[in-house]
């Protein structure tokens, strides 16, 4: 695969002098967290900011995924850039490549993924660490960017697999906010219907430690298009609790 370049940041990043592979491994970053050692290999993410725009860079090493269409692996921001993509294409509102390219160097392999930073956002999980002290109006308008967010990435036949409020991203929008997705590594097509929607919305309710069966009825309400008291709501309220109920069980 030859290496993607997005027009939108080929100027910048060529004016850095880091519009190759080689430049862009080659450069000396301060980590924002620990390297990921696992899986055989090593995976570190950077802050790159050059002037006016900023970006993450991702370096990985022997760092695979592994899947039916392929067995013997692949690097896992190989993966991550192609669901990108085609979210892309699909309309998702999710975060965007600027660069992606891997190597073989002497036997291993290495891969980069360089994503826009989402600077202006915020992750759900900083919303829901101030939830109570928001005004009503302000809370039913997150729940109605979430809801949004998850019914269009369920109305495109998607599954993201791991919708947890730290990567669902939010800014203000007019008088309501609009809404992003990250970490598109286990993001599949929707196969079971119903079932992976609400695997999905139960990932997301069950680390929103700061709402209540409400506020889950009013997300429920806005993602179905349906009164939040109606028996609709009902049902999938019960399966949600039902699925963290059999989770726990086999904790």
């Amino acid at each position: 695969m030859s290496d993607f370049i997005a027009l939108a940041d080929r100027e910048i990043l060529a004016r850095h002098g880091l519009d190759s592979f080689d430049a862009l491994w080659a450069a000396r970053l301060q980590a924002v967290d620990e390297p990921n050692t696992g899986r055989g290999g090593w995976s570190s993410v950077f802050r790159l900011e050059l002037g006016e725009a900023a970006y993450y860079l991702k370096r990985q090493s022997n760092f695979f995924s592994r899947s039916l269409a392929r067995p013997l692996g692949e690097p896992t921001f190989a993966r991550e850039f192609r669901n990108i993509r085609r979210y892309e294409r699909l309309g998702i509102p999710a975060l965007q490549a600027a660069f992606f390219g891997a190597r073989q160097v002497d036997g291993e392999c290495r891969a980069i993924l360089v994503t826009r930073a989402l600077d202006g956002w915020r992750e759900l999980a900083d919303w829901l660490a101030s939830w109570p002290m928001l005004a009503a109006a302000q809370r039913s308008a997150l729940l109605v960017a979430v809801a949004g967010l998850a019914w269009r990435l369920h109305q495109s036949w998607q599954m993201h697999g791991c919708f947890y409020p730290k990567h669902v991203f939010l800014r203000e929008a007019g008088d309501g906010f609009e809404a992003c997705v990250i970490d598109l590594e286990k993001t599949r097509p929707l196969l079971l219907g119903r079932r992976d929607r609400v695997k999905d919305l139960e990932a997301l309710v069950r680390r929103a430690d700061a709402w209540g069966e409400s506020e889950v009825r009013e997300l429920l309400g806005f993602y179905l298009q349906q009164p939040s008291d109606s028996p609709k709501v009902a049902d999938w309220l019960a399966r949600l609790s039902s699925r963290r109920q059999n989770k726990e069980r086999n904790q």
